[in-house]
C-alpha cells in the first residue's frame, strides 16, 4: 500500500475498529468453545476418538498440511466410508478456523493502514481510538494464542479437508492458507513478536500514553486512604460540586484492561498484600458511598463518576482474587483467600441497584448539564479553533445543536434518549484528526479532546446507564470459575458476620448472560443453564441455613416451654412442703433445680447465650433473603422468600410429626397437651420470622396445619391425625376391650384398672377433658371428623357381627319378641339362644367407642366455642329448630352440627355406617330382633363380678354402663335408615328389658343375682341417655321403687367396701 495514494479520511478507521473488536470477541468465544469441547470426552467430535479412524487421524496429523490420498488407500479406507458425515459434522469447526484466518487478515490490514497513516495515540485525548486500538491488539493476540492451545486443530482441519477432497476431488479452496497459518502459529509468541515489529511505534505511543493514567490507578490502599478517595463526606462543602477530571473516561477504566495492554508489551507485577489492603479499603469506601447515596440519591448526579470509579476499582480487585484462587501459594495463603469478599460484592450490587433505581434522577441532572454547560463550553472551543475544515465543523456543530436541544421535560415524559450516533461521530472525528496530515490535528488541540471525552461520559449518564454498569461492574467471569464461586459462597455462609451479604451470589448469576456473544449462540444455553442452577443452589442453601437456625431456635423454645408444663411442678411443690415442715430430704451435695425463667436474668451485658447467637445469625441471614423481592436470571424469576417459605413448610411438617414421638414398637406417643405446647412454641418462633423477612407465615401455618388434619399430607406421609387416630383406636380402646381400662363418667375420662400386667401409659393422661381439648386444637374439625369416621368404621364392623349373631338366632328371637308376657316360655326360649355374651360384649365395645367419641365431640365443641363463637351459636339455633324432624334436610343439619361437636339425637355418621346391603324389609327385621336380643340378654350381666356399680365413678368397672349410649345410638341409627319409629322400637326394647330384669328379682341363686341392683340401674341410664324415652314410660314398665332401692343398695355397698 502506497502512502502517496492513501487518503486517511477514507479509511474508516473508527468503523473498522468497532466491527473488528466485536468480531474478535465473537471469534474468541467460538474458539474457546471449540477448545472446551475438544477437552471434554463427552462433547469431543466422535471422529477424533473413533478407533476405526485412529490410524487415519494419526496419518493426517503427521503429514499436515500436506494432502496425500493416492498411495494411502488402506489407512484412509474407513475415512472414505464416513466422508459425508465428517463433512457435515466438522463443518462448524472447520469454518470457525477459516473465520479466524479471515479475521487475522483484516486485523493485519488495519494495523498496516494505521501505521501508514501515522495515527497519533494518546489515551487522555483520543480515548476511544486508543482504547479500541489496544483492545484489538490484545484480542488478536489472545485469539491466536488460544488457537495454538487447541491440540486437535490439525486433526479437525485435516479430516475435513480429506473428506472434502474424497467427495469433490479437490481440497477446499481455503485449506492451503489455513494449513499454513496453523503451521506458522505453532509458536504463537515468536510469530507475533515478528508480526508486531512494524507496528512497534504505534503500539509504543499508545502504551506510553498510559504513563499518566496507570500509575494513578495502581496506587496502594494507604495512598487511596490518605487522598480520601471515593469519599463524599470528607469535604462537605464540595459535596454538591460535580466530580470533574480532565481524563474522565480514564478514571473508571479497568486496571485489568490496562494490565492486559501492558502485558502484551512488557509485563507487570503487583504484590499480593497490596491487593488485600485495597479490598479492605474498598469495603469501607463502598459501604460509605452506598449509605450516603441511599439517604441522598440526588448526589448520584454530581457524583456519578465516583460510583463508576468505585465499581471499576472493586471489580478489578475481585477479578484479581478470582483468577489467583486456583493458584494459591502456600506461603501467602491469606492473600489469596478473602472471607469478606461477599461484603465487597454486596456493596457493588447495592451501588448498581441505586443507579438502576434512580436513573431518572441522573438523567435530569445530566440533561441540564449537557444543554446548560457542555454545549456552551464546546461552542466556545469550536469558535476559538484557528483551523476547522468543513467536515469537522459540521460534526462539531451537530454536537452543539444536539446538546442545546435537550430539555428536562423529555425526561419527565419518559422519552428514550439515544446518543450512540453522537458518540460514533466523535469516534470518527478522533480518527480524522489523529492521522499525521490532518488539517485539524487533535494533538494540537488537546483541550478539545478532553472536553469531548467529558461530554461523551455525560451522554452515557443519560442513555447508557445499563451499558455503563456492564462496562464497570460486570462480574460474569464467575461463570467460568464455578468451583471458586461456590467456595466463596460456602465461606460466606460459614461466617455469621458475612451471611447478611450472601444474597450477592445469586445476584451475580444475573450477570452471566452478558458474557455471551451472538456469534456463539450455542453457548447461550450452557451459560443460561449454569446461571439458573447456581442461582437455585445458592438460594436453596441460604433457605436451608435459615431453616436450620429457625429449627434450633424452635428446639430451644420448646425446651423452655416444656419446663412450664404441670408435670415439672411436683418437685418444686415437694421442696416447698419439705422446707415448710423443715424436713431434710435428698443429699447435701445435690444442686438446687433452676426455676423456669432463670435464663432471662443477665448479670453481664457481655454474656451471650446460645439463643442470642442463633437469633443474631438468623437476623443476618434473613436480611440477605429479604434484600430483594425477586431477581430475573435468563428470563426466569427467582423469589428468595419463597425458598424460605417452602423449606419452613417442609420442616414444620416434619417437626410436628416428630414431636408426637410416636413409637410403633412400644406404642408410645406424646400427650396431646404436651404436643400442643410444643407446637405453639414452634409457631411463636415462626411468627417472629415476619420481623426479619416479609413472608406470610400465616400461609405456612394454613398449609401445614390443614394438611395435618388429613390422614396423609401432600407427600403421602402420615400426619398427627393418622398417628393419634391409630393410637387411640389400636392402643387405648383396645386395652379398654381387654378389660385393662374403664370409662369413668364422673371423671369424663378413661382410667387404668389395677391388673397384673401394668400398662406402659396412664389412660387418664390421654383421655381427660384437657387432653381431648388439646387433641381437638391439634386436629381441628377435619381431623376430629376423620377420628370420628374411624371410630364409626369400628362400630360398623361390630354391628355387622351383631347382625350375623341375630341371623343365627332369628327364629328364637322372633318368638321371644311376642312372648315377653309369658315368663316360662321366655325362660325356655332364652336357653336356646347362642352367643349371648358375645352380643353384650360387642354392644359394650360399641358403647365404649361412642363414649370416647362423645368426649371428643364435647372437647371439639368447647374449642370451637372459643374460635368461632358466633358461627357455633348459629349452628345451635339451626340444630334446635330442626330437632323434632327426621328428614334429609334434618340429616344434613345433623351432619353439620356433628362436625362442629354438637350432640345429635340421631348420629349421621352412625346412620351412614350402619346401612346394610340386603333388602330393606329383612334389614328392618334384623334391626328389631337385635334390640330384642340385647334386651333379653341384660339379666346375664348380674352374674358378672365386674358388673358392680361404683357411685364414685358413676359407672361399672366392666364398662356395661356404656350400653346405655350404645343402645340409644344404634337404635336411632338403624331405625332412621329403615324409616321406622325410633320411639316405638325403644319402648318395645324397654318393655322386654324390664320384663327380663324383673325375673331376676325372683331368682334365689346368689351367684346369678350377685349384682342385680347394679344391672337394674342400666334401665335408668338408658332412659336418661335417650331423647325418645321418659321416666314416666319407665315407671309403667319397671317400678321406680326398685330403682330407688337399687341406688340405696349400691351406695350402701360402696360405703361398706371403702370402710
Amino acid at each position: 500500500m502506497s502512502r502517496a495514494v492513501l487518503q486517511p479520511s477514507q479509511q474508516k478507521l473508527a468503523e473498522k475498529l468497532t466491527i473488528l473488536n466485536d468480531r474478535g470477541l465473537g471469534m474468541l468465544t467460538r474458539i474457546y468453545n471449540i477448545k472446551k469441547a475438544c477437552g471434554d470426552p463427552k462433547a469431543k467430535p466422535s471422529y477424533l476418538i473413533d478407533r476405526n479412524l485412529e490410524s487415519a487421524v494419526k496419518f493426517i496429523v503427521r503429514k499436515f498440511p500436506a494432502v496425500e490420498t493416492r498411495n494411502n488407500n488402506q489407512q484412509l479406507a474407513q475415512l472414505q466410508k464416513e466422508k459425508s458425515e465428517i463433512l457435515k459434522n466438522l463443518a462448524l469447526y472447520y469454518f470457525t478456523f477459516v473465520d479466524v484466518m479471515e479475521f487475522k487478515d483484516h486485523v493485519c490490514e488495519l494495523l498496516n493502514t494505521i501505521d501508514a497513516c501515522q495515527v497519533f495515540f494518546d489515551i487522555t485525548v483520543n480515548f476511544d481510538l486508543t482504547k479500541n486500538y489496544l483492545d484489538l491488539v490484545v484480542t488478536y493476540t489472545t485469539l491466536m494464542m488460544l488457537l495454538s492451545r487447541i491440540e486437535e486443530r490439525k486433526a479437525i482441519i485435516g479430516l475435513y479437508n480429506y473428506a472434502h477432497e474424497m467427495t469433490h476431488g479437490a481440497s477446499d479452496r481455503e485449506y492451503p492458507r489455513l494449513g499454513q497459518m496453523i503451521v506458522d502459529y505453532e509458536n504463537p509468541l515468536k510469530k507475533m513478536m515478528e508480526e508486531f515489529v512494524p507496528h512497534g511505534k504505534s503500539l509504543s505511543d499508545a502504551l506510553v500514553s498510559l504513563q499518566m493514567v496507570y500509575p494513578r490507578r495502581n496506587l496502594s490502599a494507604d495512598q487511596w486512604r490518605n487522598a480520601q478517595l471515593l469519599s463524599l463526606i470528607s469535604a462537605p462543602s464540595t459535596m454538591l460540586n460535580p466530580a470533574q477530571s480532565d481524563t474522565m473516561p480514564c478514571e473508571y477504566l479497568s486496571l485489568d484492561t490496562m494490565e492486559k495492554w501492558i502485558v502484551c508489551k512488557c509485563g507487570t507485577v503487583t504484590k499480593c498484600s497490596m491487593h488485600r489492603e485495597r479490598r479492605k479499603f474498598l469495603r469501607s469506601a463502598l459501604k460509605e458511598l452506598a449509605t450516603v447515596l441511599a439517604d441522598q440519591p440526588g448526589l448520584l448526579g454530581p457524583k456519578a463518576l465516583f460510583v463508576f470509579m468505585a465499581l471499576s476499582f472493586a471489580r478489578d480487585e475481585i477479578i484479581w482474587l478470582l483468577r489467583h484462587a486456583d493458584n494459591i501459594q502456600k506461603k501467602s495463603t491469606d492473600d489469596f483467600i478473602d472471607k469478606h469478599i461477599a461484603e465487597l460484592i454486596f456493596y457493588m450490587e447495592e451501588l448498581r441497584a441505586h443507579v438502576r433505581k434512580y436513573g431518572p434522577v441522573m438523567q435530569r441532572y445530566y440533561v441540564q448539564y449537557l444543554s446548560g454547560f457542555d454545549a456552551v463550553v464546546l461552542n466556545e472551543l469550536v469558535q476559538n479553533l484557528s483551523v476547522c475544515p468543513e467536515d469537522e465543523s459540521i460534526i462539531m456543530s451537530s454536537f452543539v445543536n444536539t446538546m442545546t436541544s435537550l430539555r428536562v421535560k423529555q425526561v419527565e415524559d419518559g422519552e428514550v434518549f439515544d446518543f450512540r450516533g453522537m458518540r460514533l461521530d466523535w469516534f470518527r472525528l478522533q480518527a480524522y484528526t489523529s492521522v499525521s496530515k490532518a488539517s485539524l490535528g487533535i494533538s494540537d488541540h488537546r483541550e478539545l479532546g478532553k472536553m469531548m471525552n467529558t461530554i461523551i461520559f455525560h451522554t452515557k449518564m443519560v442513555d447508557s446507564l445499563v451499558e455503563m454498569l456492564v462496562e464497570t461492574s460486570d462480574l460474569s467471569i464467575f461463570c467460568f470459575y464455578s468451583r471458586a464461586f461456590e467456595k466463596m459462597f460456602q465461606q460466606c455462609l460459614e461466617l455469621p458476620s458475612q451471611s447478611r451479604y450472601s444474597i450477592c451470589f445469586p445476584l451475580l448469576c444475573t450477570h452471566f448472560m452478558s458474557c455471551t456473544h451472538e456469534l456463539c449462540p450455542e453457548e447461550r444455553h450452557h451459560i443460561g443453564d449454569r446461571s439458573l442452577s447456581l442461582c437455585n443452589m445458592f438460594l436453596d442453601e441460604m433457605a436451608k441455613q435459615a431453616r436450620n437456625l429457625i429449627t434450633d431456635i424452635c428446639t430451644e423454645q420448646c425446651t423452655l416451654s416444656d419446663q412450664l408444663l404441670p408435670k415439672h411442678c411436683a418437685k418444686t411443690i415437694s421442696q416447698a412442703v419439705n422446707k415448710k415442715s423443715k424436713k431434710q430430704t435428698g443429699k447435701k451435695g445435690e444442686p438446687e433445680r433452676e426455676k423456669p425463667g432463670v435464663e432471662s436474668m443477665r448479670k453481664n451485658r457481655l454474656l451471650v447465650t446460645n439463643l442470642d447467637k442463633l437469633h443474631t445469625a438468623l437476623s443476618e441471614l434473613c436480611f440477605s433473603i429479604n434484600y430483594v423481592p425477586n431477581m430475573v436470571v435468563w428470563e426466569h424469576t427467582f423469589t428468595p422468600r419463597e425458598y424460605l417459605t417452602s423449606h419452613l413448610e417442609i420442616r414444620f411438617t416434619k417437626s410436628i410429626v416428630g414431636m408426637t414421638m410416636y413409637n410403633q414398637a412400644t406404642q408410645e406417643i406424646a400427650k396431646p397437651s404436651e404436643l400442643l405446647t410444643s407446637v405453639r412454641a414452634y409457631m411463636t418462633v415462626l411468627q417472629s420470622i415476619e420481623n426479619y423477612v416479609q413472608i406470610d407465615i400465616t400461609r405456612v401455618f394454613n398449609n401445614v396445619l390443614l394438611q395435618q388434619t388429613q390422614h396423609l399430607d401432600s407427600h403421602g406421609e402420615p400426619t398427627i391425625t393418622s398417628l393419634y387416630t391409630n393410637w387411640y383406636l389400636e392402643t387405648l380402646l383396645r386395652q379398654v376391650s381387654n378389660g385393662h381400662i374403664a370409662y369413668f363418667p364422673a371423671m369424663k375420662a378413661f382410667v387404668n384398672l389395677p391388673t397384673e400386667n401394668e400398662l406402659t401409659f396412664n389412660a387418664e393422661e390421654y383421655s381427660d377433658i384437657s387432653e381431648m381439648r388439646s387433641l381437638s386444637e391439634l386436629l381441628g374439625p377435619y381431623g376430629m371428623k376423620f377420628l370420628s369416621e374411624s371410630l364409626m368404621w369400628h362400630i360398623s364392623s361390630q354391628v355387622a357381627e351383631l347382625k350375623k349373631l341375630v341371623v343365627e338366632n332369628v327364629e328364637v328371637l322372633t318368638q321371644m319378641r311376642t312372648s315377653f308376657d309369658k315368663p316360662d316360655h321366655m325362660a325356655a326360649l332364652f336357653k336356646r339362644l347362642t352367643s349371648v355374651d358375645s352380643v353384650l360384649k360387642r354392644m359394650t365395645i360399641i358403647g365404649v367407642i361412642l363414649s370416647f367419641r362423645s368426649l371428643a365431640q364435647e372437647a371439639l365443641r368447647d374449642v370451637l366455642s372459643c374460635h368461632i363463637p358466633f358461627l357455633r351459636m348459629l349452628l345451635e339455633k339451626t340444630h334446635a329448630f330442626l330437632s323434632p324432624f327426621v328428614s334429609q334436610v334434618a340429616m344434613n343439619v345433623y351432619e353439620l352440627s356433628s362436625a362442629a361437636g354438637l350432640p345429635c339425637e340421631i348420629d349421621p355418621a352412625l346412620v351412614v355406617r350402619s346401612d346394610g346391603n340386603i333388602s330393606p324389609e329383612e334389614e328392618y327385621k334384623i334391626a328389631c330382633l337385635l334390640m330384642v336380643f340385647v334386651a333379653v340378654s341384660l339379666p346375664t350381666l348380674a352374674s358378672n363380678v365386674m358388673s358392680q356399680y361404683s357411685p364414685a365413678i358413676e359407672g361399672h368397672c366392666n364398662n356395661i354402663h356404656c350400653l346405655a349410649k350404645a343402645i340409644n345410638q344404634i337404635a336411632a341409627a338403624l331405625f332412621t335408615i329403615h324409616k321406622g319409629s325410633i320411639e316405638d322400637r325403644l319402648k318395645e326394647f324397654l318393655a322386654l328389658a324390664s320384663s327380663s330384669l324383673l325375673k331376676i328379682g325372683q331368682e334365689t341363686d346368689k351367684t346369678t343375682t350377685r349384682n342385680r341392683e347394679s344391672v337394674y340401674l342400666l334401665l335408668d341410664m338408658i332412659v336418661q341417655e335417650s331423647p325418645f324415652l321418659t321416666m314416666d314410660l319407665l315407671e309403667s314398665c319397671f317400678p321406680y321403687v326398685l330403682l330407688r332401692n337399687a341406688y340405696h343398695a349400691v351406695y350402701k355397698q360402696s360405703v361398706s367396701a371403702s370402710a
